[in-house]
C-alpha cells in the first residue's frame, strides 16, 4: 500500500493545485473501486478449496 501511495506522490508534483486535485480524485476513485470490489465479493466463497 505504501508503494502505491509513493508512486502516486511521484507522479504528481506537490506544488501545483491542479495536480493536487488530480491526485485526490485518483485516490478517491481508487478507494471507491476498492469498496465496490469488496461489496461485490461479499458472500462469495473465496477459500483456497474453491479454486
Amino acid at each position: 500500500m505504501t508503494t502505491l501511495a509513493q508512486s502516486i506522490a511521484r507522479a504528481f508534483p506537490a506544488n501545483s493545485l491542479r495536480s493536487t486535485i488530480a491526485r485526490h480524485l485518483l485516490l478517491l476513485i481508487s478507494a471507491a473501486l476498492f469498496v465496490a470490489v469488496l461489496r461485490a465479493s461479499y458472500g462469495l466463497d473465496l477459500s483456497p478449496g474453491f479454486f
